[in-house]
């Protein structure tokens, strides 16, 4: 029986959620059978002070791994952190992702391994995870040591990634220090002697920059394992540089309708890589859609399975019956999430923004727009209108998020 289980869970690894596995699926399938206890981690950089539910996709590997009984790392990148990984974001000055000082890396991870753990059997006794942060050895090295690192590579192999070229198509800057983040996140792997490396497909080119270091170094090969993404309908990745994702510090009842909200060809997808969800039921799930079953039943499903997962299965059950009373019969009797804010009056556009109920003021602009926004079930489309919070209840709605606003 228990055979039979870590077969199961063998399978999963290779083939749930997996976008490729580098050098082969194969060579991982050989290595998890050989009976190897093996070292496995994942890096989590602390660039927002929450993790988002795009980090449970590789989470969810690591507690197999940890199942399996291998050796699991949890790696805080507290100093990759601020070096900056790049992104292919099209804004020049943003292309770069911004700097952070050591205070709010430090501040920014303070709970990060609580949010990890409801995925995570971090701390289970026969077998827990370990937690690292790459400033233990990235702050020891000298400028001499980062000079022989980056000898290790070529210009050429740096420039030759789509983002790069697309920069310089468009004219666009490219900064050294981005250079250097690849390679410090290689020299993870060897300071580690870690045998796999996973992170999402976003992350091949670093992954890939340790399988090399670590063949240098350790003369053995590092296997790759890149998840999928989560995306948006229209193809844009969901996380914390886009500030369009679900963070694992959202409420029950936030996490629940940002569920609610995606679109009907995510759902699928979903239940793939955001759930625990065996092949098996995944199936069930798309012949469901094949046979047209309404998406907004399976979509509950879906909000339901991954609200229960990241807090507890009554949280999700309090959450959707919120949903259904504010969102389905309207009823705004219901209990509805307090913000407190310390502004007795303020702009439409900066009220959305202070409940971080958009990303920017530019996109609270965009939702007034769109029509999504509503205080007291009014739908409100001045930008500059001011919102007294002195005299009366504010109850304000933004797509699928909803609150009343107080004075602190």
């Amino acid at each position: 029986m228990e055979i039979k289980k870590d077969l199961e869970i063998i399978e999963r690894i290779l083939n749930k959620g997996v976008e490729q596995i580098l050098p082969s699926k194969d060579a991982l399938k050989e290595k998890l059978l050989s009976g190897e206890r093996l070292t496995i981690y994942q890096g989590f950089d602390p660039t927002a002070p929450s993790l988002h539910i795009g980090h449970t996709v590789g989470m969810r590997k690591l507690e197999d791994f940890r199942k399996l009984g291998h050796k699991v790392i949890f790696l805080i990148g507290d100093f990759t952190a601020r070096i900056g990984d790049p992104s292919d974001k099209k804004e020049a000055r943003d292309s770069a992702r911004k700097v952070l000082t050591k205070e709010q890396v430090e501040s920014n991870l303070k709970r990060y391994i609580d949010q990890a753990s409801h995925i995570i059997d971090i701390k289970n006794e026969e077998n827990p995870v370990e937690i690292k942060y790459n400033s233990e050895w990235h702050e020891k090295l000298s400028f001499p040591d980062i000079i022989n690192l980056a000898s290790e590579f070529t210009v050429q192999q740096m420039i030759k990634r789509s983002m790069y070229q697309e920069r310089l198509k468009e004219d666009r800057p490219i900064y050294l220090n981005e250079f250097l983040y690849p390679i410090m996140q290689g020299y993870d792997s060897v300071v580690m002697d870690v045998d796999i490396e996973v992170g999402g497909n976003d992350q091949l080119f670093n992954m890939l920059a340790g399988r090399d270091m670590v063949l240098n170094h350790l003369k053995k090969e590092k296997i790759v394992l890149a998840g999928k993404l989560l995306e948006t309908a229209d193809g844009n990745k969901m996380g914390k540089s886009e500030g369009n994702m679900v963070r694992l510090d959202d409420s029950p009842e936030d996490i629940y309708g940002k569920i609610m909200s995606f679109e009907d060809n995510q759902i699928l997808t979903s239940f793939e890589i955001l759930t625990n969800a065996s092949m098996d039921e995944i199936n069930q799930y798309k012949k469901r859609i094949e046979n047209g079953e309404n998406p907004m039943t399976l979509k509950k499903e879906l909000a339901f399975k991954i609200t229960s997962e990241i807090k507890s299965e009554e949280d999700a059950k309090k959450a959707e019956l919120f949903f259904e009373a504010i969102f389905q019969k309207k009823n705004i009797d219901t209990e509805i999430p307090t913000i407190k804010i310390q502004k007795d009056s303020l702009s439409l556009v900066d009220l959305i923004y202070e409940c971080n109920f958009a990303r920017s003021k530019g996109d609270a602009r965009r939702l007034i727009e769109q029509g999504a926004v509503h205080i007291n079930g009014e739908k409100c489309s001045v930008f500059n209108q001011n919102i007294d919070l002195k005299n009366s209840q504010t109850i304000l709605k933004v797509g699928r998020q909803i609150a009343k606003i107080e004075i602190q």
